[in-house]
């Protein structure tokens, strides 16, 4: 599994960068972020929900059904839109408040 950074849509925040724990994440002299290994991602997405442009989307891959499968976050105050999109460009969207995310 692996991100890719969409650099039309990176605004050059650095907050995918901070929010790596891998420090796999870096700015390039354009201001844009970029993975520095692809290979090296272990998935957790932190960067992910950080980007509030939606400049990161992480590939699912085959093993956990994803099959060209993407999946994007766009963040609106607090409420986190997930969104995955196949092959066949048919969208899914997950509405999650971020207020609410961790309440059991």
């Amino acid at each position: 599994m692996s991100i890719r950074i969409d650099a039309g849509k990176c605004v050059g925040c650095g907050r995918c960068v901070e929010a790596c724990p891998g420090n796999l994440l870096g700015v390039g002299v354009d201001g844009r972020a970029f993975i520095r290994q692809e290979r090296d991602c272990w998935g957790c997405a932190s960067c992910l929900k950080e980007c509030p442009f939606g400049a990161i989307h992480y590939y699912l891959g085959a093993d956990i059904g994803g099959r060209g499968a993407v999946l994007s976050v766009k963040k609106e105050k607090s409420v986190l839109c997930w969104q995955v999109t196949d092959a066949h460009q048919n969208c899914q969207e997950i509405l999650v408040d971020s207020r609410e995310a961790n309440r059991y």
